[in-house]
């Protein structure tokens, strides 16, 4: 039988895989959003579940002020000496300008559920960090590093340096290891060692169309490596009909028959080349020939969106991502991040009112700090999201509601606010589109002054709709169809991340108004 791709659907990209026995983990990138890496965990390879996000404290992760698309970059996840380690970069600037501010750090845990400790700080000499652990017990940390100078490459090269275990820190110098192939722009390095060959995997060509992973071996830890003769292992590039397109930044494991695969990030453009649920995790069977060097199974280097399973797997039957939240006293579900702080009871609580999640009402959705905001990925090109607000605005500067959302230049809010002029509540739409960030008042909608508001949000690829009901049965549309793919990557500004749906609320008033929220239901339609 075969493993469908994408493996892990919408915003889930630089995945490093890791396997324990006969239990597989992927690690993956989360940005800006709270808490820090999402980790999923598999048996077969072609089902996952989200089993937790380690990084879950401020000690850990203090993100507040960080820009769009900053926060955590490519972490690497392996597994060594009885317990896992967790490698990441928390991006504190990364553009304009030709400087990047990215400190590294390690943390550990004894099981992948925790707890996870402190973390130690690496260095900051790049991003994509990650860590070997050499058959000799010695450890060896691997970046990429970074050259703002004018007229030299910004990839400048990979570096290597022993990280010791004793001390908390590493140890020796630096060491450049590889400067990359003809694609350039090299970062996401993994070593791995096989038949007595260091192999050094690499992401090139950036993160987008162009993107590939390229592999290259040596003898020596330190080098020289060659680079695949038929580099590179994986990429999509010169071929838009696949229905994988950004290929590359992967990851490889072995199976405990010895059979090879490798995860890689990817995207699913819609028609107008945009990939509205961000950039993605797959998978590629990979076998090793007489030449020592890996091919994917299928020839060529462009990657296929089905794979075979290992030996003796039979893969279970997906399930769908649809999922109805009922707000539970002391429960937060899983799927749900903020952005850039802790989910905690200084701005959100299902326990003040039980059977209700109440926000805190607080700063705008274009704050890079202290935002009401709790929302979870889109995962799917069709998918209905309904949520039931209790709110009671007192004046213009209060408001909650139902967000699409990519980010604090790209988003679609409807809200409730209180508008003087009429005296009572109203609903409308809040549009960012870049340079705009306005309501557009032409579809503002006045409502009773008390009672629940229903609010829900179709996304059918190309086009976004909102609907309101004050009884959860009868719907009206409200607004125009929008264009649900300027929440992408490919969309404006660069950006690394994906569209998600969630409950927000404000207070720009600094008092905190709060809002309650009933329920929060996320259907998949295909």
């Amino acid at each position: 039988m075969n493993i469908q791709n994408p493996i892990l659907s919408g915003f889930n990209p630089d995945p490093s895989i890791c396997r324990v026995g006969n239990d597989y983990y992927i690690a993956c990138s989360t940005f800006e959003w709270f808490p820090g890496v999402q980790i999923h965990h598999s048996r077969d390879l072609a089902n996952w579940e989200l089993i937790g996000r380690p990084l879950d404290r401020i000690t850990q992760l203090n993100m507040l002020g960080n820009p769009d698309s900053a926060g955590i970059w490519a972490p690497d996840l392996s597994y060594a000496d009885g317990k896992f380690w967790l490698l990441y970069s928390d991006t504190k600037m990364w553009h304009p300008g030709p400087y990047k501010v990215t400190p590294n750090y390690l943390v550990t845990a004894d099981d992948i559920s925790g707890p996870w400790s402190d973390p130690v700080f690496l260095n900051s000499s790049g991003f994509d960090p990650s860590l070997y652990h050499a058959e000799d017990g010695r450890k060896w940390l691997v970046n990429m590093r970074w050259d703002h100078r004018k007229g030299k490459h910004p990839f400048k090269d990979i570096i290597l340096q022993e990280y010791s275990v004793a001390e908390g820190k590493l140890i020796g110098e630096a060491v450049p290891v590889f400067t990359g192939s003809s694609i350039a722009k090299t970062e996401g390095p993994h070593l791995y060692k096989r038949n007595g060959w260091y192999y050094l995997l690499t992401a090139e060509g950036g993160t987008s169309w162009e993107h590939a992973a390229t592999i290259a071996r040596s003898r020596n830890l330190e080098g020289p490596y060659e680079i695949h003769p038929a580099n590179p292992l994986i990429t999509s590039y010169g071929n838009d009909a696949l229905p994988l397109q950004k290929a590359g930044h992967a990851s490889l494991v072995d199976t405990p028959d010895g059979e090879w695969f490798a995860v890689h990030l990817c995207g699913r453009p819609l028609s107008n080349r945009r990939c509205i649920l961000g950039r993605e995790t797959a998978i590629q069977k990979i076998v090793w020939k007489s030449d020592d060097w890996p091919y994917l199974a299928q020839g060529g280097h462009f990657p296929s969106d089905t794979c075979s399973s290992p030996r003796g797997v039979i893969p279970g039957s997906r399930l769908t991502g649809s999922r109805r939240v009922e707000f539970v006293p002391g429960v937060m579900d899983l799927h749900f991040q903020s952005l850039r702080r802790p989910i905690d009871a200084s701005w959100v609580s299902t326990d003040v009112r039980p059977g209700w999640l109440r926000l805190f009402g607080q700063e705008p959705t274009v704050s890079l700090f202290r935002q009401s905001l709790l929302a979870r990925r889109v995962q799917a090109f069709h998918t209905v999201t309904t949520t039931c607000v209790e709110f009671d605005p007192r004046h213009y500067q209060h408001m909650a509601g139902l967000i699409a959302y990519y980010d604090r230049e790209l988003h679609y809010y409807l809200r409730v606010t209180y508008d003087e002029a009429v005296g009572g509540r109203t609903i409308g739409i809040i549009k960012a589109d870049l340079d705009i960030h306005e309501d557009m008042p032409e579809y503002e909608t006045i409502i009773p002054g008390e009672g629940s508001v229903f609010f829900q949000v179709e996304i059918n690829r190309e086009c976004l709709s909102f609907r309101y009901s004050m009884d959860g049965m009868k719907w009206i549309d409200i607004g125009p169809v929008l264009d649900a793919s300027i929440l992408s990557d490919d969309y404006g500004t660069l950006g690394f991340t994906g569209a998600f749906v969630g409950m927000a609320c404000q207070d720009i008033s600094g008092m905190n108004h709060p809002a309650d929220f009933r329920f929060f239901d996320y259907q998949e339609k295909d």
